[in-house]
């Protein structure tokens, strides 16, 4: 999988934005609502790894595809916004790069 680093970069994208989705729509209200705090701490721990293994990679695909700058950056914010590495990831398929 290292040798196509955009298939590891939409993977994990994929499982990332997953995990964030799971987080403020399952383990957040589950918390707040009905007062189960074991869900967030283990989805958030998840997305917390899930989280810097994607940036990680982010790192890791600028550095191989030589991507600018910019759409680095914009790989990063998208990681923040529900749904952004969705979005990010059909923009890149799009852009016919994936």
């Amino acid at each position: 999988m290292f040798n196509q680093p955009l298939k590891l970069f939409r993977g994990i994208g994929y499982a990332e934005g997953i995990s964030f989705l799971l987080l403020l729509g399952i383990a957040m209200p589950l918390k707040y609502f009905m007062g189960m705090p074991m869900a967030v701490t283990i989805v958030g721990a998840l997305h917390g790894g899930l989280f810097v293994l994607y940036l990680a990679v982010i790192l890791y695909v600028t550095i191989v595809k030589r991507w600018s700058f910019l759409k680095a950056i914009l790989a990063v914010i998208s990681s923040v916004i529900p749904f952004g590495p969705f979005i990010f990831d059909a923009r890149l398929v799009k852009s016919s790069e994936a």
